[in-house]
């Protein structure tokens, strides 16, 4: 409320204003005077805060308008802005007396112009294209003629009678209609759910699973085809496990949904003919080629037929051979006969000559007995001969090594000396005074002790007394 009093010492009637009070009526001014306004501009500096509001601002050659869309209307644009996007904003603009500027609430956004769409739509292709969705090898083959086709599509629309018009004039099909919008903010979601509903279905359920599905809608501008366009459609129809035609406006019509799915349609009705052969043709081609098979198998009958007979009067008289073969068969029966007699009679008497050759067994072992008795007893002499010899030689071989033996010199008096390690002691110089040593006479052995060298005698072993020395006090007995 405008306060119009004024101070006595006010040297002017101009009214005096609070900075609330002159913010609140720049506000109703600007929203009774833009309460709906329409404004074409490119989106700068966009971000959606964590509220899920949209701040951006408006900008074109001359100035700046800040923009904000709420949470509530974000979700229903039916375009995802983004920064450089030429867009027309619909919506009402007011004040933000906090900072003292104005700004547009925004209510719908669209593309300025069909040249935003189609870059849009340029740079939307370049992105799934270079995530494979559009490759070759990704593209299923078509069913030849399915039993079950799903059509997605308005059920309100020319389309769908196009469709089933078409297929009931050439073959007849089972047909799933699944009814989207084909045009506005909900057509993409509708669709892709449509895609996946498809692909949901399992083999053998209540509802059957179609066998090919036609994505179809009929002609439009750029605007009322974008449905189609959309990435979410798009992914749908690029993954979907059922071959997808699309069929989406005219001929020249190209949206994005044709380069994912397996086989595109200039026309909703070409879909139809895409989808299914025509009977009347089916039918006349299996009856023309029906005919061509019965003329193929007649002809190559005849064909057989001729060569056999050819074959057959090249072949020899069959009675003839048979005649001659038997009559040879007769003689070597009767050949054989004799000549099985005649061998057995051969046979007979080789048999007796070599049985009449033969000796009695009791004579050959009485010779056999005679001429072993004869070489056992030659043996035994040889036997005792030649252990008389070896006796000889054992007897002399003996006398000669005990004349060799060193026990022979032992008798002649000399000695064997062995060290402590019993090992033969061949020089004086192998002991040393106080080693004990063994000494082997002719009669025993004998334990010593080594005394020095210079006296030359043997020390008595350790525990038996050296013998006295006589006293030379004492005479001579001698």
């Amino acid at each position: 409320m405008i306060n119009d009093t004024s101070s006595v010492n006010t040297p002017s009637n101009v009214p005096i204003f609070s900075v609330g009070e002159i913010s609140n009526a720049l506000k109703i001014t600007v929203e009774e005077t833009f309460d709906r306004v329409r404004v074409r501009g490119e989106i700068s500096g966009f971000k959606r805060a964590a509220s899920g509001h949209l701040y951006f601002t408006l900008k074109d050659e001359a100035a700046v308008l800040d923009g904000i869309c709420w949470r509530g209307t974000a979700g229903k644009l039916s375009i995802a802005p983004e920064d450089g996007m030429e867009v027309i904003a619909t919506g009402r603009l007011t004040t933000y007396g906090a900072r003292s500027k104005y700004q547009m609430v925004v209510e719908s956004m669209e593309l300025a112009g069909e040249g935003a769409l189609l870059k849009m739509l340029e740079d939307r292709r370049k992105k799934l294209a270079a995530e494979g969705l559009f490759d070759e090898d990704r593209k299923q083959p078509l069913p030849y003629l399915p039993e079950v086709i799903g059509v997605i599509t308005s059920p309100t629309g020319a389309v769908i009678r196009d469709i089933l018009h078409r297929l009931d004039d050439r073959f007849g099909r089972h047909v799933l209609l699944w009814p989207v919008l084909v045009q506005g903010d909900t057509a993409a979601a509708q669709i892709t759910a449509a895609i996946k509903g498809f692909n949901a279905l399992p083999k053998g359920g209540d509802t059957p699973r179609p066998d090919l599905i036609i994505v179809a809608r009929g002609g439009g501008s750029l605007e009322d085809l974008w449905a189609f366009n959309e990435e979410a459609v798009v992914r749908a129809a690029a993954n979907s496990t059922i071959p997808l035609v699309s069929a989406v406006g005219h001929e020249t019509d190209t949206t994005l949904i044709d380069f994912a799915s397996d086989r595109r349609a200039p026309t909703p009705t070409a879909a139809a003919e895409i989808a299914v052969p025509v009977r009347a043709e089916l039918a006349a081609q299996l009856m023309d080629d029906g005919t061509r098979l019965m003329t193929a198998m007649n002809r190559r009958l005849g064909d057989s037929r001729l060569h056999l007979q050819g074959t057959v009067r090249g072949l020899p008289n069959l009675t003839r051979l048979l005649g001659e073969s038997a009559q040879r068969l007769d003689d070597w029966s009767e050949r054989l006969g004799n000549a099985l007699t005649s061998g057995i009679s051969a046979k007979r008497s080789v048999l007796g000559e070599a049985g009449g050759q033969l000796r009695r067994p009791d004579h050959l072992i009485r010779r056999g007995g005679d001429r072993l008795k004869s070489e056992i007893r030659a043996l035994k002499l040889a036997g005792r001969a030649l252990i008389k010899e070896k006796t000889s030689d054992f007897s002399r071989a003996s006398g000669l090594l005990e004349s060799y033996s060193y026990t022979r010199v032992l008798d002649r008096g000399f000695a064997l000396v062995r060290d402590a390690n019993d090992s033969p002691v061949m020089s004086a110089t192998q002991v040393s005074a106080g080693d004990q040593v063994n000494v082997t006479f002719h009669d025993g052995p004998r334990h010593m002790l080594v005394t020095d060298g210079e006296s030359g005698k043997l020390k008595a072993p350790p525990g038996k007394a050296e013998p006295k020395k006589p006293n030379d006090d004492q005479g001579s007995l001698l």
